[in-house]
């Protein structure tokens, strides 16, 4: 069924005044969210020189990105992969890489890859003791919330999303003054202010479950509209929705699909359920980034086009070269601020650590630990 309403700040009249976009200000997340690099953690920085004794090294890895990255740019990258898998040893610590991560970090770096609910679940099982996310700044903090005693490093401050920067945990409390009694359902796409205010978290994975989950009449879903949109369309609860969306997403069109298919009918269309309706309605499949992966590998299209961030598609034709990749794609700047270069300086210096005050972790935890919980 249709949502039955949309909000955003504009609808309430005493909403706190503050920044929304995708841009994460360094200030902002300096407390709670960051800590202070540990004075003297510093590893010395290690040779960057292209050699045979790397080539060999890394000739493993760059059969697995053979397909996506060309051999004139291996010896540029290759060098930093080896030193970053070496102190990554020296470290006792694992990184962990969101599927819009580039090819050379999601299948060279990464000890453990997958979408945000893989990421979330994988994070509790981790034994090292350090945590290296090589994502966008909700996920770090998630990773912390599951991970309290262990250290939790992200590359990169700055990055960001568009969706967790729409809504803030003053927003939550405006919407459950509107409609009192109702559950919240909060995108893991939030930051842990927002997730201490709702009763459970969904990731695209799983969204459908967890509102039917709830046994509620109604549940206020947000931040994402295109999500909430989606939902609805696929249970009988009836869906309150946030004005956010996902800035890479929201950029796909329809008509875009339509040219697609006009210029070759047999092509298959995959998308990820934050596109808008009209993309959905074009696409042969809707599913999360894991769904999308899965779709792929089972179906083996000759022609494909993945309807989400680019990296997606690299690494999935990493895996699947017999897969022609169209690349109607958006990148997410925020995915690309993670690089090889500050993963490797995230490691050596320890930097930048994430951190949550151990009030508001504790409420956050329990709606995040809530959705790892619900039985399959």
């Amino acid at each position: 069924m249709p949502i039955t309403g949309i909000y955003g700040p504009d609808d309430f009249a005493n909403r706190p005044h503050g920044r929304i976009d995708g841009q994460v200000n360094v200030q902002d997340i300096s407390s709670p969210r960051a800590a202070p690099s540990r004075a003297g953690a510093a590893l010395p920085m290690p040779s960057l020189d292209w050699t045979p004794e790397v080539e060999r090294a890394t000739a493993s890895l760059y059969e697995r990105v053979k397909h996506v990255i060309p051999p004139i740019e291996w010896p540029l990258l290759a060098p930093t992969i080896k030193a970053i898998n070496e102190l990554k040893r020296a470290r006792n610590a694992v990184i962990l890489a969101h599927n819009y991560q580039a090819p050379e970090i999601f299948h060279c770096v990464a000890d453990i890859g997958g979408d945000s609910l893989q990421l979330a679940v994988e994070a509790t099982k981790v034994k090292a003791g350090i945590i290296v996310q090589c994502g966008v700044h909700f996920m770090a903090e998630t990773s912390k919330l599951l991970n309290p005693d262990k250290t939790v490093l992200i590359p990169d401050l700055r990055a960001g999303c568009s969706l967790a920067a729409s809504i803030t945990g003053a927003d939550v409390r405006l919407l459950r003054e509107r409609f009192p009694g109702v559950p919240v359902v909060a995108y893991v796409n939030t930051s842990a202010e927002v997730k201490a205010e709702v009763d459970i978290c969904c990731t695209s994975s799983n969204a459908v479950q967890v509102v039917e989950s709830l046994n509620a009449p109604s549940v206020i879903f947000l931040p994402d509209r295109y999500l909430a949109t989606y939902v609805a369309s696929k249970t009988d609860v009836k869906i309150i929705a946030w004005k956010g969306a996902c800035e890479v997403h929201e950029r796909f069109t329809g008509e875009e699909l339509r040219n697609l298919r006009d210029g070759d009918p047999t092509v298959q269309i995959i998308a990820h359920p934050e596109c808008p309706p009209d993309v959905l309605a074009e696409a042969d499949f809707t599913g999360s980034t894991a769904h999308m992966i899965n779709w792929v590998r089972n179906k083996r299209p000759r022609r494909l086009v993945m309807i989400t961030e680019c990296s997606m598609a690299d690494n999935v034709r990493a895996e699947l070269p017999d897969v022609e990749m169209l690349r109607p794609c958006n990148l997410c700047p925020h995915m690309k601020r993670i690089t090889l270069a500050n993963i490797l300086e995230s490691l050596r210096t320890l930097r930048e650590e994430v951190t949550i005050d151990p009030a508001l972790a504790m409420r956050a935890r329990r709606s995040v630990e809530r959705m790892i919980n619900l039985k399959n």
